[in-house]
């Protein structure tokens, strides 16, 4: 990873943390993206102090802000020709219904939204990669859900936060697939993932209670694992020549698997894009195969 250029979201503690520190202690030259200030700083001192790595630094990002994101996606652009390596981490579960600055329903924005604008606003400087790699970190609750209700993507028919963060990891997919589809004649791959059962800050959000429930479902799950072993495929999709030109696929424990049947309907990804190419407002260019 010498030499290469890699953006890690959500990098300021658990999963995203530990991927960061991963790269950086391969030779990477990491980008930490996060909304607090504080955290990463600290974070990129820790990062430098334990891999004696001095090409670390953060960027500040509300991943729920389109305007953040337009922000971020710009500012590296100033600063770097390329983007080897972006790895889409950040993410979060919510038991309430919030709304983004942009008035959108906050899981679907966060979880979907925001990797589908960063992405696209990306895309060249991956593209000018010798082989740029984009890396979705999905879930295996997205088998929760059997298909993307177009009809209220926004949750206002009474919300219910499992099935909300369920329909946005599903969207991951149909992402993940339908931009491999778009990128097919491109040096560019792009793959998704789920992490297993990690405890993390995950669900903190929510209160104490919420992130004691989530973490005692896994211990009885007998799944829970830590941020270390969370990152393995991330890193591995960052990092391995074993990928090298793979793309569209889904992975788990650093292996390619099926993901759920619905996660597969083109129809259904070409519509979700197209949805939120209006939703995030960019050009109607990016709805063209060739130009992508």
């Amino acid at each position: 990873m010498i030499g290469k250029i890699s953006m890690v979201t959500g990098a300021t503690s658990g999963i995203g943390e530990a991927t960061a520190h991963a790269l950086a202690e391969r030779g990477s030259s990491v980008i930490v993206v996060g909304r607090s200030q504080k955290k990463c700083l600290d974070t990129v001192k820790k990062i430098k102090r334990n891999t004696c790595n001095e090409s670390v630094e953060f960027m500040l990002a509300d991943l729920s802000s389109q305007k953040d994101i337009r922000q971020l996606a710009e500012q590296f652009k100033q600063s770097y020709q390329r983007l080897d390596v972006l790895i889409n981490n950040a993410g979060a579960k919510f038991t309430s219904r919030l709304q983004t600055v942009d008035g959108c329903e906050m899981t679907f924005a966060l979880n979907h939204l925001g990797y589908f604008l960063l992405t696209n606003l990306l895309l060249e400087e991956l593209k000018a990669s010798e082989q740029g790699r984009i890396i979705n970190v999905s879930s295996g609750s997205h088998g929760g859900c059997s298909g993307i209700n177009f009809d209220d993507l926004q949750g206002r028919d009474g919300y219910i936060g499992k099935v909300a963060y369920a329909q946005s990891k599903l969207a991951n997919l149909l992402f993940t697939y339908e931009l491999a589809r778009r990128l097919k004649d491109t040096g560019v791959t792009v793959n998704a993932l789920e992490p297993g059962g990690v405890i993390t800050n995950f669900c903190k959000n929510n209160g104490w209670v919420s992130w004691s429930k989530h973490v005692v479902a896994h211990i009885l799950a007998r799944n829970l694992i830590g941020p270390a072993k969370g990152a393995k495929t991330s890193i591995y999709l960052a990092t391995s020549p074993d990928v090298k030109g793979v793309s569209g696929k889904y992975f788990s424990k650093q292996k390619a698997v099926r993901s759920s049947n619905a996660s597969y309907d083109e129809e259904a990804a070409i519509r979700l894009w197209d949805i939120s190419l209006k939703l995030t407002g960019l050009s109607q260019s990016h709805n063209e195969k060739q130009t992508i």
